[in-house]
């Protein structure tokens, strides 16, 4: 197999670079990439992110996701990804904006008449309110780009490393300091980022790296994680897959290329070997990377607004609404019926359980425009293919490779017996919600974080996202990966061989 290489500049003043792809045989995997650089004023700390513009078009919002904004609307709205770059520059792929012009940030002003009547535009970023075409094209084209990197290496010009590990696991501060104190005595240019609760811990001992290394061992934030993730080059992980889905959290929208040892208890997600963590490091940084993209689910929380009849008054408010009427059905003119309450980008799964209620929950479930059932059960899980072998795998449902293009959804103790899990494609836009007239509440866990109650009337929205996640692989195996991670790890269809017959002599 012929290797491509794609080459970026991290030194300030320069950004990251994009190659262009050039393709005269789509048979051959090579791909050659040139070199360009963008200039800006940022600190020699920090890369100028990787930027690709789609322009707008006429499209209609979906119902029911629309909030008045006073906000002018933007013409050109921009989104920073190392994988839209490729996407921009990658010949042949959907997403190229002289082919698709319509806008993945904004959409037009006047065609916002659903639920708009003013036609005051809105700056949106989320894949909720694409329009089925563009969220097809916009997969279709991360599953292309994801086919291409399979064949290809990325060569990074590695300047600032990222290290996450548990903060509070002994042995994995230790191993935090000796990567650490390898990296930075491997290379007079590298900046190695770890957590700053170990700048005062006396295992990190980081006053004598600082003393020997002035000025390149520096101390990350969950605020710097999500302000300025381009800072990174890449990030290494030391832990289980529980490390590596937090890696996911931190990074919400620019991931950068996540290459993990497996220190944990399962190891799915975690690809390399401590043991020889110098040799892995030393390859990737000269050699180059190969990336998996993992797709990851964008979920908004979606809280159901008050609204007052002609007849209410404030002390007396309307009567409970009908949640499919809001959802689906016709609505009427100038009525804002839900509010987004906050949106995250998930690697594992969407859980939607009754929480400490003593009932079962009821839920109604919806994909795009369709209502397709109302859910009576302890709950569902909503998972991506990387998923599949956590919440999903143990509610009952099915194992999915982690190139599948699909959406699994599973019901955690149903009510009936004909609930089966369900595989939907990744196009699909699901909401699932609180009907007014539920008994009890909802609650909603994104990759087991951040649980919310929701109440009735309330819904969430679950989108394939924008934002994948590059997952380092080992070039040695990378095509049997998954099927030696779950005969390893679940020990899948593990037994004595049965015993053969003894013929007669």
């Amino acid at each position: 197999m012929t290797t491509g290489y794609f080459d970026m500049d991290t030194d300030a003043p320069e950004s990251r670079t994009a190659g262009g792809a050039d393709q005269p045989n789509r048979s051959e995997p090579a791909i050659d990439h040139d070199r360009h650089s963008l200039h800006s004023n940022n600190s020699n700390e920090e890369q100028q992110p990787l930027e690709v513009v789609f322009e707008e078009s006429d499209v209609r919002r979906r119902k029911s996701s629309l909030v008045p904004s006073n906000r002018p609307a933007n013409p050109r709205q921009k989104t920073q990804c190392f994988v839209h770059s490729l996407l921009e520059k990658h010949d042949g792929l959907p997403l190229r904006p002289s082919e698709h012009p319509a806008s993945y940030e904004g959409l037009k002003q006047e065609r916002l008449i659903d639920k708009d009547p003013q036609g005051q535009a809105m700056e949106s970023q989320h894949s909720r309110l694409l329009t089925k075409k563009q969220i097809s094209d916009m997969a279709f084209g991360i599953r292309e780009l994801s086919k291409k990197l399979a064949q290809i290496r990325l060569k990074l010009q590695v300047r600032n490393i990222f290290i996450l590990a548990k903060a509070h696991d002994e042995t994995l501060i230790s191993h935090t300091r000796e990567v650490t104190s390898w990296l930075l005595g491997h290379d007079d240019s590298y900046r190695v980022y770890v957590e700053t609760t170990l700048e005062k811990n006396h295992i990190f001992d980081a006053p004598s790296l600082l003393a020997t290394y002035k000025g390149r061992l520096k101390f990350w934030t969950n605020e710097l994680c999500a302000e300025k993730p381009q800072t990174f080059d890449i990030a290494i992980a030391l832990g289980g897959d529980g490390t590596v889905l937090y890696a996911s959290w931190l990074f919400q929208r620019i991931v950068p290329p996540v290459l993990a040892f497996s220190l944990g208890s399962l190891g799915f997600l975690t690809k390399f070997d401590y043991t020889h963590h110098a040799d892995t490091l030393t390859r990737a940084i000269s050699s180059g990377i190969t990336v998996s993209l993992r797709l990851r689910f964008e979920a908004t929380i979606m809280r159901s607004q008050k609204r007052l009849s002609s007849a209410s008054t404030p002390e007396s408010p309307r009567p409970a609404g009908d949640l499919v009427e809001e959802l689906i059905g016709e609505e009427s003119e100038g009525n804002h019926t839900h509010r987004p309450d906050g949106t995250h980008n998930i690697l594992n799964e969407v859980v939607i359980d009754r929480g400490p209620n003593a009932t079962m929950a009821t839920i109604e479930l919806f994909g795009d425009d369709e209502h397709f059932t109302t859910v009576q059960a302890d709950g569902i899980c909503i998972s991506t293919p990387t998923g599949s072998t956590a919440y999903n795998l143990a509610a009952g449902g099915s194992l999915c490779h982690p190139e599948n293009p699909v959406i699994l959804l599973t019901a955690i103790c149903a009510h009936t017996l004909s609930f089966r899990p369900l595989i939907l494609p990744d196009t699909i836009v699901l909401r699932a919600g609180v009907p007014y007239d539920a008994r009890t509440s909802c609650w909603a866990s994104f990759d087991g974080k951040e649980r919310v109650e929701l109440q009735r009337g309330d819904y969430v929205t679950i989108s394939a996202s924008r934002f994948p996640f590059p997952s380092v692989l080992p070039v040695e195996r990378r095509g049997r990966d998954w099927v030696d991670s779950i005969s390893r790890t679940l020990q899948w269809n593990s037994r004595e061989r049965q015993k053969a017959f003894k013929e007669w002599s």
